[in-house]
């Protein structure tokens, strides 16, 4: 029987195989977290009314909060996770597929079609990019195997300007002295008042 692809003698670069995940278990824990955040949301908002509403209302009057983050979380990760499945694949397109159902389940509450939609697309990009990104805030994660020592050197001589072009911007003195600045600046005094200024060493065998 042949070898399977990618899994051949040599160095193997191909990617590891795709393991299917479990849609509806993903759905289901992604739901609750999200409506745990909806609850606390809704106990807020009822924590904050100027009647005596009772504890219930967090159900009764702003339980649609409670409703929507758990549609909404449950709707983007089984989404999500289910067009990963049927494209094999880990990526930021995964993310855009389910960002558009959670942001359609979102405009669900406004009954507008165009806002459905709308609400669909900005979640769908936000969430892609932010994936694309790394998903984290501060980008793309750097790779743990890679040399922080070398990194680091690279990011110096790539920021490193020559002094020539720092000096020609800021100009010398102020404490900066680059080689043959006494010797300039001498002729520079000379060439203004007339002043011939020959430097005195601390060093008595320089004398």
């Amino acid at each position: 029987m042949a070898p399977p692809q990618g899994h051949g003698h040599g160095h193997d670069d191909s990617p590891l195989p795709y393991k299917r995940q479990d849609a509806l278990g993903a759905g289901v824990q992604s739901g609750l977290v999200m409506g745990g955040a909806g609850l606390f949301l809704s106990a807020v908002r009822t924590s904050l009314e100027k009647t005596h509403v009772g504890p219930w209302a967090v159900f009764t009057k702003h339980g649609g909060i409670v409703a929507t983050f758990a549609a909404v979380g449950t709707a983007y990760e089984f989404t999500r996770v289910a067009a990963a499945n049927l494209r094999e694949k880990e990526d930021h397109y995964n993310n855009a597929i389910g960002g558009f159902v959670g942001g359609a389940v979102l405009g669900l509450r406004t009954g507008r079609i165009p806002r459905i939609i709308g609400y669909g697309l900005v979640t769908s990009l936000a969430l892609a990019v932010f994936e694309y990104t790394g998903g984290r805030i501060e980008g793309r994660r750097r790779d743990p195997e890679a040399d922080e020592f070398e990194r680091k050197e690279k990011l110096r001589l790539m920021r490193r300007r020559p002094l020539e072009e720092t000096i020609a911007e800021i100009g010398e003195g102020r404490g900066i002295r680059p080689p043959g600045y006494e010797e300039r600046r001498r002729e520079r005094l000379k060439e203004k008042y007339g002043i011939d200024i020959n430097p005195v060493s601390a060093d008595p065998d320089r004398a």
